[in-house]
Formats: C-alpha cells, sequence, structure tokens
C-alpha cells in the first residue's frame, strides 16, 4: 500500500518534530566532523557510524560528538544494537532488522535500497528509512543511483518518514522533494 503522506512526528513525543537534514558520520568527514555539526541548522540529526573504530576509540568519539549535538539542539542515533545506543545515550538506533520491541523508546532508523528492503524496515517498525542512493555516491560507488520514478515509487512503499539520501544537498533535495519525502542526508556535503 503506497501511503500518501511524511511522517513529522517522533515516537512517543508528542509536538516534537523529525529533522529534515541529516548528518552521517564516516571515516571520510571525521577530521571535519565538529565543524559540520556547528554548520548544522539547529535541530537537524546526526546518524553516529565510525565503525572503523574499535570500540573503546568509538566510545570516546561518540560522546564527542553526542555532547556537541546536544549543545546544538540535534538528535543523534547511533548505529548499533538497541542495548548499546541506551548505554551510550543516544536518541536512537540505526541499522536493519532491529525489533521495534528491542528498541523501545529509541528513534529506529534503517537504510534501505530497494523494496525487498523496505520491506524488511516496515516489518521491524522502523521510523525513518534512509533511502539510497538517489543520486551518484562514493558510498555505493559503481551503483546506478535511484531515477525519479523509481525513488518516488520505493519512498511510496516505506512506513517510515523517508529521507533521501545518496549524493544528496539541498540543491538536489530540492529538485528532487516531493510529498513522500520528509528530507535529505548527506555525508559529503554537509562536512
Amino acid at each position: 500500500m503506497l501511503r500518501d503522506q511524511p511522517c513529522p512526528l517522533l515516537p512517543d513525543q508528542r509536538g516534537s518534530t523529525l529533522p529534515r537534514i541529516w548528518l552521517f558520520t564516516d571515516k571520510r568527514n571525521d577530521a571535519f566532523l565538529e565543524q559540520g555539526i556547528k554548520q548544522l541548522p539547529r535541530g537537524s540529526g546526526i546518524v553516529f557510524r565510525h565503525y572503523y573504530l574499535p570500540e573503546p576509540s568509538r566510545r570516546a568519539r561518540f560522546e564527542t560528538v553526542r555532547k556537541l549535538a546536544r549543545r546544538r539542539g540535534h538528535i543523534i542515533l547511533l548505529a548499533g544494537s538497541p542495548a548499546l545506543a541506551r548505554r551510550w545515550d543516544a536518541d536512537g538506533v540505526h541499522g536493519r532488522a532491529l525489533r521495534r520491541s528491542g528498541s523501545g523508546r529509541l528513534l529506529h532508523s534503517a537504510p534501505v535500497h530497494d523494496a525487498r528492503e523496505i520491506r524488511q524496515a516496515n516489518r521491524v517498525g522502523a521510523d525513518i528509512c534512509f533511502l539510497s542512493p538517489v543520486f551518484a555516491t562514493r558510498s555505493h560507488a559503481g551503483q546506478r543511483p535511484l531515477n525519479p520514478l523509481q525513488a518516488r515509487r520505493l519512498a511510496g512503499l516505506c512506513h517510515g518518514a523517508v529521507i533521501y539520501l545518496g549524493g544528496m544537498n539541498a540543491r538536489r533535495y530540492r529538485a528532487r522533494k516531493n510529498h513522500l519525502t520528509h528530507g535529505w542526508a548527506a555525508i559529503d556535503a554537509l562536512s
């Protein structure tokens, strides 16, 4: 079933709105991460990944980012398990196949690239679907980006709010946004 409206509210937080702009952390933007966070509009979102760091270093880096994010009014999701996100005091968890029952009141986002992954995200109750790649991107080198019709069709399958990702920037989002999309996310364009 296709839906016709984006999901603008955070779950279980009456009156709180979901950010429209999201920064994904990555090895590529680590050196400029603090500056990128400071330049985000207040109330933006951050998905903290940093998979390449060993856990103690990853935790220390997360703490630095989390504190800066809170000062700037941003929310921060941690790529990992719901238990880890709760332990590290994240606002939510990012990943596939995480059951809503395991994440509790944490915001849950999932990366989606096709109808199969969207069905999985819907099944587990993801609040946000990061749909990619909308444009060519280094993160998915060699993968053909979604054309406008494909992106719109896939966005219509998502039960959670749809955030476009992959080669995105503000100009490209304005050109591709529609009533099914809630916002956009980037690595390079926001760093």
